[in-house]
């Protein structure tokens, strides 16, 4: 079994947790913070990204302008439900979000949830090598490969998921300096 078919596996789960701490709020506008809050509107729910364009007029500000105006009030209320802490201001079509200093509380609060992310980003790339582990023994019981191909591909495959849980790791590590960075 050559192990590194299964990449993709293990970039998927890397490129998941990139997306999901770019959402993290550390003090700066950035779009990627609020563009997957899911809106309930025209009888479903969607991203915000696809109601609404968003902007960052100033380092401190967001603003997100519905295409349809009538989006307004369900995208205001699906952002103060996301409870991110922003000043929340509705002008005629647009609404504006005004980003808060982090305070150390806060900062702490991102952390922890940072730690979260990185812990679940670590199981996914466990229970993926669980899976083809499982793959390899059945492989080997099939006589589809020997014994010491086994050993081989579950080497490789310990390899692999050190290297990937090396690299989670040193997103967190790197995510958590910025976010404690006044």
């Amino acid at each position: 079994m050559n192990i590194t078919d299964h990449k993709s596996q293990f970039e998927q789960v890397l490129n998941h947790l990139h997306e999901e701490l770019n959402s993290f709020h550390i003090g700066r506008a950035t779009p990627a913070t609020i563009e997957n809050i899911v809106i309930d509107c025209y009888g479903s729910k969607m991203p915000l990204i696809q109601l609404a364009s968003i902007n960052v007029p100033e380092p401190k500000q967001l603003v997100v302008q519905p295409w349809d105006t009538n989006n307004i009030k369900p995208i205001e209320k699906a952002l103060q439900e996301a409870n991110l802490g922003f000043g929340i201001a509705v002008q005629e079509k647009v609404i504006r979000l005004n980003i808060p200093l982090l305070t150390e509380e806060r900062r702490v609060e991102v952390v922890k949830n940072l730690k979260t992310s990185i812990e679940k980003s670590k199981i996914a790339v466990r229970q993926i090598r669980e899976k083809i582990r499982e793959q390899i023994n059945i492989e080997e019981q099939n006589k589809e490969i020997s014994e010491d191909e086994k050993y081989t591909s579950q080497e490789n495959l310990d390899k692999m998921t050190k290297d990937y849980t090396d690299k989670i790791n040193e997103i967190g590590d790197k995510k958590e300096q910025e976010i404690m960075t006044v």
